[in-house]
């Protein structure tokens, strides 16, 4: 596959690339070959697809931190504090995923939803029920998102009806595990995510077990770190002695390839222990704004070398596109004094921030020979656009701003995970 036009990037953070007149080439397995800037049309092989003066390309968005089954409550429930939240909507919601039928019902519209939003790969907490789980799982693969995916683990202080034994909460990780190794994708396109819920509802025991697991097999792991007021409240009262949420988390050795969604209340100390287990935060702008009483500070713990890339964490935020989290990224920063997060930090954040935590960018989140080519062909003219165009003599890298503040799916006209086109609008 030959494609010609512009290409956009930030293969540094804060920086942001445009690739004009450039020639990429994408093999039949989906790598990019080659990449040839200022290239004149008289010189492009036949058949190759050349981009409009509108049109760009960006790499695919990453998001770090979503959970997949209340997605059927988007866009609303956002009125009460977290914990609340949790028994209000959030429990009743999973809960119903017992039902495998329901569960075969919901993903696939999910996982079209986010491809058409362009998020080629997903962090996804699925529910404590492991063949609503293992749907999850092959509906990413059918439709060829590079996913990774946790069964929620949670053992204590929640409902008798969405609640788990220690052992069983242990078998069905590990068999999910296999199940998901047995589909015979490489670590960097499919993987299964070992996934305390958070510290209130995972006994020590489990959390222990649940670090085992991870250690044993070399998986990734993911949870909730000092989200909210309510909830470090909480860990408090289970935890007399005063140990923290990164205290529990690095004594059950579940640190490692982990990726933290929140983070908003961590400490100075919290986010060095962090750095030095190689974690990483899914920063979630939205609903840190409703439910986490703060905001996080990216610069200043970027500046510690912590890891940041964000999160949709739909549906604690009611919108599962990640164009979203990266205008609220921008906009967050702006409170509290905390040093500002400009819009190319944010698209970085989101593309290979996010690739770094899920320990993905020797693969995804710019453009460069031997990476897999995930991408979105992104056309700020399309016929429907959200973004107005009034002179050709604008510069591209405002159209480029303009549809990362204004644009929506009706721009993105094709998607691409490892050169495999996902999304055709016709508009192309």
């Amino acid at each position: 596959m030959h494609i010609y036009g512009t290409f956009v990037h930030t293969p540094t953070r804060g920086s942001l690339t445009l690739m004009r007149n450039t020639l990429v080439t994408v093999s039949e397995d989906g790598v990019i070959t080659s990449i040839t800037e200022k290239t004149t049309e008289d010189d492009l092989p036949p058949n190759t697809h050349r981009l409009s003066p509108t049109q760009f390309i960006l790499p695919g968005l990453v998001d770090t931190h979503i959970h997949a089954p209340q997605v059927t409550y988007s866009g609303s429930g956002n009125d009460v504090p977290l914990m609340t939240w949790l028994t209000k909507y959030a429990f009743p919601s999973e809960t119903q995923f017992a039902d495998a039928d329901w569960a075969r019902h919901v993903y696939p519209k999910l996982v079209d939803r986010l491809l058409k939003n362009g998020t080629t790969a997903a962090l996804y907490f699925g529910t404590i029920h492991l063949e609503a789980n293992q749907i999850l799982v092959d509906t990413c693969v059918d439709h060829g998102q590079r996913a990774f995916v946790g069964k929620v683990c949670m053992d204590q202080h929640a409902p008798d009806d969405y609640s788990e034994t220690t052992e069983a909460a242990l078998r069905d990780t590990e068999q999910l595990i296999h199940y998901v190794r047995a589909k015979g994708l490489p670590d960097d396109r499919l993987g299964a995510v070992v996934t305390p819920r958070f510290i209130p509802t995972c006994s020590p025991t489990l959390l222990r077990g649940l670090g085992e697991l991870a250690h044993r097999y070399d998986v990734r792991v993911q949870s909730h770190i000092s989200e909210s007021v309510d909830e470090v409240e909480f860990v408090g009262e289970l935890y007399p002695n005063g140990e923290t949420d990164t205290d529990i988390f690095g004594e059950a050795r579940l640190l490692e390839r982990s990726v933290m969604a929140h983070g908003v209340h961590l400490s100075d100390e919290n986010v060095k222990v962090l750095v030095e287990h190689g974690a990483s935060v899914a920063v979630c702008p939205l609903s840190n704004a409703y439910f986490a009483g703060g905001v996080f500070p990216v610069e200043k713990h970027h500046a510690s070398g912590l890891k940041t890339g964000l999160g949709t964490d739909v549906a604690g935020g009611y919108a599962p596109s990640m164009l979203t989290a990266i205008r609220h990224a921008t906009l967050a920063s702006r409170y509290a004094g905390h040093p500002l997060v400009d819009w190319v930090t944010a698209l970085w954040m989101a593309t290979l921030g996010g690739a770094q935590c899920l320990g993905i960018d020797h693969k995804v989140g710019t453009f460069e020979i031997g990476k897999d080519f995930d991408a979105l062909l992104v056309d700020v003219t399309v016929p429907t656009s959200p973004v107005d165009v009034f002179t050709r003599e604008e510069p591209m890298d405002r159209w480029i701003e303009k549809f990362i503040h204004l644009g929506d799916d009706r721009n993105i006209v094709r998607v691409w995970v490892g050169g495999k086109m996902l999304l055709d609008n016709p508009a192309f």
